[in-house]
């Protein structure tokens, strides 16, 4: 019995003097930035090898060989686990953040945002009253551009703070959060979610909007996926989890990952909107290393998978993303294009916004402030819509 204690008390002291460099070493791997396969498989090993520590105490030799064994194929597995997460992150990926948003920066050195080719027929002074602008990831270039025509002549960095005239972008979601907030004067972006109308009016606002311009909403696959096309219901039956399978449209026997976007993004909200009262399928998850090394489950990205479908707008999954792996799909046998988006034929497409924010009964900011007011008339002008146009979008009067 004494021995048997002695043995529970090395055990213990084991897994308590091992445990504490393996707590430190999973911190410091997820602090740095280490793939979370790889935290997860060295946190793995070395518990498991301290596990084994603690059998081979109690067990006669021959047991102890088999521990080693089993240790071994574990070893192994982690590799593979490890590597197969490798092979994953090496799968081309897309979803609504540009990683690149500053080299459209408003009068930053070598810009891709469109410059005027001509006099601006407005320009903005640099007064209390010029608007503070934010919006979608996707249309960051537009009104930069925009910026970079009226606005005094000089730098708007991206992640600046919050001041007057500033040109930020925080997608979506911050962008319709920040307008609530009455943290902007407009934001650029797609209609708003059922969700950011009710914390409007949870908050006493009232949203204003401007369309400025037209956007397809496209479905897109691997190029190697052989569906050129679906139906509307197709779309809807694969994304309400009633189509399962590539073959039941078309294409191969391969199970479909349908992935999804961020809730209140501009695309999820588009593709609810597309679903109407079909409820939409779960949408695959996963895990990431958040603030401060934690780690919180969200919505993952499109990762180009062979039997993978995703969607976006036309301008960001052609321009704003150089990914050639992919291939839009047309909807009822109609391509996203701009003549097809122009004429209405294909199916989803939608204005996209110049959006003010005002306490609820009073009027719309624009009729308050001179500058914003112009701003908005200018964008509807001929110049204002022709960078619309050479951005890669579409304009409401080509």
């Amino acid at each position: 019995m004494k021995q048997y204690i002695k043995k529970l008390g090395n055990c213990l002291c084991v897994l308590l003097l091992g445990g504490i460099p393996v707590f430190f070493v999973w911190m410091f791997l997820l602090l740095y930035g280490v793939p979370l396969y790889v935290s997860y498989a060295v946190t793995f090993l070395g518990l498991a090898g301290l596990l084994a520590l603690c059998f081979g105490i109690f067990l006669e030799p021959r047991g102890k060989k088999a521990v080693k064994l089993v240790y071994l194929g574990l070893c192994v597995a982690a590799v593979a686990y490890v590597g197969h997460g490798i092979w994953r992150d090496h799968i081309p990926t897309m979803d609504d953040r540009l990683q690149m948003l500053w080299q459209y920066q408003p009068n930053s050195p070598d810009t891709k945002a469109v410059r005027l080719n001509e006099e601006p027929t407005l320009k903005l002074d640099n007064s209390p009253l010029l608007p503070s602008m934010d919006g979608a990831t996707a249309l960051y270039p537009v009104y930069a551009a925009f910026a970079q025509a009226v606005y005094p002549d000089r730098e708007y960095p991206l992640y600046e703070d919050y001041d007057v005239g500033t040109v930020a972008c925080t997608n979506t979601v911050g962008a319709y959060q920040r307008l609530i907030n009455r943290e902007v004067d407009v934001i650029f972006a797609a209609a708003p979610s059922q969700a950011q109308m009710d914390d409007a009016k949870a908050a006493g606002m009232e949203l204003h909007m401007t369309p400025i311009g037209r956007e397809a909403f496209v479905f897109f696959v691997n190029s190697r996926n052989p569906v050129e096309n679906l139906t509307l219901e197709q779309v809807k039956g694969i994304y309400s989890g009633k189509i399962t399978n590539w073959n039941e449209v078309g294409g191969k026997n391969q199970s479909i990952r349908a992935f999804q976007r961020a809730e209140n993004s501009g695309s999820q909200s588009a593709l609810q909107r597309l679903m109407g009262d079909t409820p939409i399928v779960e949408p695959e998850r996963e895990d990431v290393v958040a603030d401060m090394g934690g780690i919180i489950s969200q919505v993952a990205s499109y990762r180009n998978y062979k039997n993978a479908i995703g969607f976006s707008f036309r301008y960001y999954s052609t321009q704003m993303v150089a990914n050639n792996q992919i291939r839009l799909l047309s909807l009822d046998g109609v391509p996203p294009t701009t003549e097809t988006i122009l004429d209405g034929s294909y199916p989803i497409s939608s204005a996209f916004y110049a959006v003010t924010a005002s306490p609820i009964g009073q009027p719309a900011p624009e009729s308050r402030n001179p500058q914003l007011a112009a701003l908005l008339e200018w964008i509807l002008s001929p110049q204002g819509q022709w960078i619309i146009e050479e951005t890669g979008y579409v304009g409401l009067n080509p």
